[in-house]
């Protein structure tokens, strides 16, 4: 796998704005260590945070990408992650890369929902 291709952090248009919006709720609600969001390719959204169950462990940008997924979505526009991390987790590019393909956008802010950075699933 490649290495992601950070850009510095832009002015995010507002439905970008929004996936980080909604990352930072789902982490800030259900108390989670990160919070993610996708974007479909009709426009849906689909939030989760990280699972950590004894069976089953998945991070938030897994679990965003499932529930896309299970509800039908065919590809995805974006993808944010909010999160302590300083970059995007290799599984969790892997997932984004899976449904919206390699130039998918990966938006990753802090837990204040400042951007750090933006790669490609690639």
């Amino acid at each position: 796998m490649s290495e992601p291709q950070p850009q510095a952090p832009a002015e995010l248009d507002p439905e970008d704005r929004k996936l980080i919006t909604l990352a930072r709720s789902a982490r800030a609600r259900n108390g989670v260590p990160e919070g993610a969001a996708v974007r479909d390719e009709t426009g849906r959204t689909y939030v989760a945070g990280s699972v950590a169950l004894e069976s089953l462990a998945l991070t938030a940008l897994q679990t965003a990408v499932a529930m896309a997924v299970a509800s039908g979505a065919t590809s995805l526009e974006a993808a944010a992650v909010v999160t302590a991390a300083e970059q995007p987790a290799d599984r969790d590019r892997a997932a984004v890369r899976d449904l919206g393909g390699p130039l998918t956008p990966v938006i990753l802010a802090g837990p204040d929902g400042t951007v750090r950075t933006t790669v490609t699933a690639g």
